[in-house]
C-alpha cells in the first residue's frame, strides 16, 4: 500500500532557470529566495524522505474536457519554452515515469465522477513547471505529470485529488505530490513590467492581492486548510494561477478541509512581475494527514 509522505506548493517561475548573474541583475544585486529554497528542499526534504514517485500538478498544462495524466515509462528530450525561449532554451530532461500509478489515477478519478485519461504518446508536450521543478528536485524518482483543466471548478479539483489519494494507496511506494504554481497571478503591463522585476513583494500587482496571498500563507502555516477552502470564492478576484487548482487538488489528496498539516516556508513570499510566488512544504504529520 502506497503513502503520501509530503506535499508542496512550489513556484516554477522562469527566473529560476536564468544564469545567476542575470538573476542578480534583475533582483537588485541579490539572489531570489526561490533558488536556495529549492536547494534546501532537495537536501533537507527530498534527500531525507527519498520518495519513489513524484506527482506534479502542472498549472501550465491546461486541458479542456478532461484531466490528463502522463503515463510514459520514460520521458527524455530537450525543452524550449514558447513563452520565454530566451530564458528556457534546449533544457535537457530525462526521467522515469510511472505507468501503473498514472493508469490508476485516471481510473480512480473517472470512477469518482470526473473525467481523466492516461496518455503515453511520445509526442505529448511537456511544460516548464514540470521541467523547472524536476531540474532542481529530480534524483531518480518516477515522475507523473497531471494537467489542470481550464474548465475546472473547485469540486472538479477535489475529485481529482481524491482520485489521486485512492490511486496512491493502491500502488506500492512513497509519494510526494507537488502543486506547481503561483498564488495571485496578475502581471504588470508590458510597458511597465521591467520596473517590477525585483522579487520584493511590494511589486506584487496590488496591495490587496498581496494581503490575500499573505493571509492564505498564514493559514497554511497554521494548518487551517478548511479556511482556505471556505474562502476560495473571495480569493478568485485575485486570479490565483490555474484557478488555484494545483493547491486544491493537492490538498484534497491529503484530507481536504480535514487536513491538519502545517506549512513550512522554504522561500520568502516573492514577486514575479506582479504575481505572488512561494515554496511551502507540508510534511505528513505524525498523527496522520487528518489528525488523530
Amino acid at each position: 500500500m502506497g503513502e503520501v509522505v509530503g506535499v508542496g506548493l512550489f513556484s516554477h517561475v522562469p527566473t529560476i532557470m536564468l544564469d545567476q548573474d542575470i538573476r542578480f541583475e534583475l533582483n537588485d544585486g541579490k539572489e531570489i529566495s526561490l533558488v536556495p529554497g529549492f536547494a534546501r528542499l532537495k537536501s533537507e526534504v527530498f534527500d531525507r524522505l527519498k520518495p519513489d514517485a513524484v506527482i506534479i500538478l502542472d498549472s501550465h498544462w491546461a486541458t479542456t474536457v478532461e484531466f490528463v495524466v502522463s503515463s510514459h515509462e520514460r520521458r527524455k528530450g530537450f525543452y524550449t519554452s514558447d513563452e520565454l525561449p530566451r530564458g528556457m532554451s534546449s533544457l535537457p530532461y530525462d526521467f522515469l515515469g510511472h505507468p501503473e500509478l498514472a493508469g490508476r489515477i485516471a481510473d480512480e478519478v473517472s470512477a469518482g465522477g470526473s473525467w481523466c485519461s492516461a496518455i503515453d504518446n511520445e509526442h505529448l508536450p511537456i511544460h516548464y513547471p514540470t521541467i523547472n521543478t524536476w531540474t532542481y528536485l529530480g534524483d531518480g524518482q518516477r515522475w507523473v505529470g497531471i494537467s489542470l483543466t481550464q474548465t475546472g471548478e473547485a469540486n472538479d479539483f477535489r475529485l481529482l485529488g481524491e482520485g489521486i489519494q485512492r490511486a496512491v494507496e493502491a500502488v506500492e511506494g512513497r509519494v510526494v505530490i507537488i502543486g506547481s504554481g503561483g498564488m495571485s497571478h496578475r502581471f504588470h503591463s508590458l510597458s511597465t513590467l521591467r520596473s517590477h522585476e525585483s522579487s520584493d513583494p511590494s511589486h506584487v500587482h496590488s496591495p490587496e492581492a498581496r494581503l490575500a496571498d499573505e493571509a492564505r500563507l498564514q493559514w497554511m502555516r497554521e494548518g487551517d486548510h478548511r479556511r482556505i477552502l471556505e474562502e476560495m470564492d473571495g480569493y478568485k478576484q485575485f486570479a490565483p494561477e490555474g484557478r488555484f487548482g494545483h493547491y486544491l487538488a493537492m490538498i484534497a489528496a491529503v484530507g481536504g478541509p480535514e487536513c491538519v498539516a502545517t506549512g513550512e516556508l522554504y522561500s520568502d513570499y516573492e514577486n514575479s512581475i506582479g504575481t505572488g510566488q512561494v515554496h511551502v512544504w507540508f510534511e505528513r504529520p505524525a498523527s496522520g494527514w487528518v489528525g488523530a
